[in-house]
């Protein structure tokens, strides 16, 4: 990548809220500024991109609305519409290699299809609509934070995009002749084709569509709002539609043999399935025209605003340095020194992705979508509301990033959930744009909310948000939307098989409950913290009812009958391969059966000690029980250290699955990111500690990946701390930790005595 010095600009991306550092004091770069530069450097966008990581290499800010991803899910075949070779939820997959748009506002990491729509398409030549048709392979293709580009072979086209918060800039290249940049409205990862688009004027266009139905739920649908312009005048331009065979055709309609008209003299506004609208030009050789789109969720206006605050007078260049600087300030937070060069792109490429998600939900004016209604909210001046939470993903380390180091945004993010609990009556599960689409299982808003307020982010209604659990640890299930299996679990202190099923996943009753558990204990630590003492007992005595799951004749969890038995026949390995198993969700019983970090201590009881527990936990890894690309057992390797002397084992382990799983390639995450948790846990396991019982403010420590780590903090909700460090000097496995230059007694800490201790030494008898 190529670093220009750019002139200061201001954009305001962040409406609401003072303007980024990297955008106040971009006049004020010195020498030593321009070194941070490097830390672009080492971010790969095309890692996760196959091996079903579903991430993409599109142009995004941090925690931005506005995404533009190349969208290659259409087979050069011409025949051929996978949505993805490997994966059918992400516009993009490296192995594809015909390229039909770009696509606006993408999930990332995710496992089901969603949202990849408002696709734009430069072309050359005849006029052609069928996106079965007009797509191109594509070669010089690259990719950087906020920028993406490559050429079409088809055409000769040079395509560039970048974006801001809430919008995107798109620049093409094109050959003399006659150039084209089309709208598709219709195709998309989402099920709904629906949509509407009108002429404003010969470079403006402005329309909706209809996104939703994420993982099999009908009802979650929303629209997005896009204004959208060209910087030329087009010679010609119009609408297209595709339509059924004209009457009298005796030949069957289908969605493939329908025909796409042109509406070349029609200019108002055109709406229904797979509509889109075309820009011809006449361009001469080299020649750049640039769109710009806006978006919201709330309105076309709202859409309009966006763009109109954060483009307005802006080149394109100019967008792409600003969208620079702010990733070279967030990535920047965390230096590094010591290590292999693959081993920083991984981590900074890990640090970028969990960035992506949650995303700004609310437009510059600070409206948004209210949570499962028809109204529009506005944030508090200040602040920001986001969506996209993938809770029970992101509850077990991710939200524990933002909190360490961008805590203003997990702020935001808490007040968020709160908000959605005040519009709706429940928290989130797995909150998109408004809609709840009661993705996975658990309650997970309650250790995220907990955690962050262990950690001394106070800057919300922690009251309006123990109301909120408390609801949805005793409502029975009937009213129940967060925990619709309540009821046995209140009364059992587990849910049985045959309560509940929901999806395509089958019977999870385990699943279920050790989500309450984890939940329960954190609700019950909180409890405690507020003074609440009855309810903290209630909720601690709740989160020990895993002990009922376990099946001594087996050594792991089992899933019980409604009479108490256990399910049999039994076999504690099926569910591998994310087949379906009894009582699991995405797992064997090996994968769950140290899901209690809560009380390790009582699950090695149950196992007959120590000694068994260890070795327990070690076939998992040694037989290939564990499941490195899913969430269940993603801190099992952190177990280990639980028990003095065995802090070799968590190091060891940890070290085998990085160098395994996460690489400096496409395929370098073991599977979905996840909104960003699987790269949370790269990013935590290399710095050298890591959050492994969510709601609990603790990390077990490890042998960071490299020499040193330097840590920025805010000092202002951080313990007065601004900077943390932390040290390997060991020669193979560290056996201490010194904390500040003293002895720690455990390689567990809180995170008030890391942010005190400002400095860790990681040591090994042979120093």
């Amino acid at each position: 990548m190529i670093l220009l010095a750019i002139p200061a600009i201001s954009l305001p991306l962040y409406a609401g809220t003072p303007e980024p550092s990297c955008f106040r004091e971009a006049a004020e770069e010195t020498a030593a500024a321009e070194e941070d530069c490097d830390v672009l450097r080492h971010v790969d966008p095309f890692i996760g991109t196959t091996n079903f990581g579903t991430t993409n290499p599109g142009a995004v800010c941090p925690n931005g609305m506005m995404s533009v991803a190349p969208f290659n899910v259409m087979g050069s075949d011409l025949n051929v519409y996978d949505k993805d070779s490997r994966w059918w939820s992400t516009p993009y997959c490296h192995e594809n290699s015909f390229f039909t748009g770009f696509s606006h506002v993408n999930l990332s990491g995710v496992g089901c299809p969603e949202l990849g729509s408002l696709l734009t398409m430069p072309t050359a030549g005849p006029l052609q609509v069928d996106y079965r048709l007009y797509g191109s392979e594509y070669e010089e293709e690259t990719a950087s934070p906020g920028y993406y580009s490559n050429l079409l072979t088809a055409y000769g086209i040079r395509t560039e995009v970048t974006a801001t918060m809430r919008t995107s800039a798109e620049r093409y290249t094109f050959p003399e002749g006659r150039g084209n940049i089309l709208l598709n409205l219709g195709e998309g990862l989402t099920n709904e084709t629906g949509a509407m688009v009108r002429r404003v004027s010969d470079t403006e266009i402005e329309g909706m569509k209809l996104m939703g139905t994420f993982c099999y739920n009908p009802q979650a649908v929303f629209p997005i709002y896009f204004v959208a312009r060209v910087s030329k005048a087009p010679a010609q331009s119009g609408y297209w539609k595709k339509q059924r065979p004209m009457k009298g055709v005796e030949a069957e309609w289908t969605p493939d043999n329908g025909t796409y008209k042109l509406y070349t003299s029609y200019g108002r506004e055109l709406a229904g399935d797979d509509i889109g609208y075309w820009f011809s030009f006449d361009t001469e050789e080299g020649e750049q025209i640039v769109l710009s789109m806006g978006v919201s969720f709330v309105s076309i206006e709202n859409a309009r605003q966006n763009l109109d605050a954060e483009q307005s007078g802006l080149g394109f260049d100019e967008v792409k340095a600003a969208a620079e600087r702010l990733w070279r300030n967030d990535l920047s937070r965390i230096r590094v020194s010591g290590g292999t060069q693959e081993q920083k792109t991984v981590f900074y490429t890990a640090l970028y992705h969990t960035l992506i998600h949650p995303n700004v939900l609310s437009d510059v004016n600070g409206e948004y979508p209210l949570m499962e209604s028809f109204g529009t909210g506005k944030a508090e001046d200040g602040h920001l509301r986001y969506t996209v939470f993938s809770l029970w993903d992101t509850y077990r380390n991710l939200h524990q990033l933002m909190t360490l180091l961008y805590p203003d945004r997990q702020t935001d993010m808490v007040r968020s959930m709160i908000g959605i609990y005040e519009e709706w009556g429940w928290m989130p599960k797995w909150e998109l744009y408004g809609r709840e689409t009661f993705t996975m299982e658990g309650d997970p808003a309650i250790p995220v909310i907990a955690d962050t307020w262990f950690k001394g982010l106070r800057d919300f209604d922690i009251e309006k948000a123990y109301e909120a659990f408390v609801k949805s640890a005793s409502t029975p299930g009937a009213q129940n939307r967060m925990r619709p299996d309540i009821d046995p679990y209140i009364e059992k202190g587990y849910i049985p098989l045959g309560v509940y099923a929901a999806d395509l996943s089958g019977d999870n009753a385990v699943s279920h409950a050790l989500e309450y558990y984890i939940a329960d204990h954190a609700l019950s630590l909180l409890a405690d913290s507020l003074g609440r003492e009855d309810d903290a007992e209630r909720f601690r005595k709740a989160s020990l009812g895993y002990r009922h799951y376990y099946c001594p004749e087996y050594g792991t969890l089992r899933p019980l009958m409604a009479d108490g038995t256990f399910y049999s026949p039994f076999n504690p390995r099926q569910g591998e391969n994310f087949e379906t198993a009894p009582g699991f969700h995405e797992g064997s019983a090996w994968n769950y059966t140290f899901y209690v970090p809560h009380d390790i201590d009582g699950l090695a009881k149950l196992m007959g000690g120590r000694k068994k527990f260890v070795e327990k936990l070690q076939s998992v890894f040694d037989l290939g029980l564990y499941d490195p690309a899913n969430e269940p057992d993603i801190a099992y390797p952190y177990l280990f250290s639980r028990f003095r002397g065995e802090e070799w084992r968590t190091q060891k382990t940890v070290r085998e699955l990085l160098d395994k799983h996460y690489k400096a390639a496409p395929d370098g995450i073991p599977g979905n990111d996840d909104t960003g948790t699987m790269s949370a846990w790269a990013v935590f396991s290399m710095m050298g500690f890591y959050p492994d019982c969510p709601g609990e403010p603790y990390y077990t420590l490890v042998a960071p990946v490299f020499d040193r780590v330097e840590i920025d903090l805010d000092p202002s909700v951080h313990d007065g701390c601004s900077l943390l460090v932390i040290e390997n000097r060991a020669k193979g496995f560290a056996d201490r930790v010194k904390a500040d230059g003293k002895p720690l007694g455990s390689f567990r800490i809180s995170h008030h005595d890391l942010l005190k201790a400002g400095h860790l030494i990681f040591e090994s008898k042979d120093n």
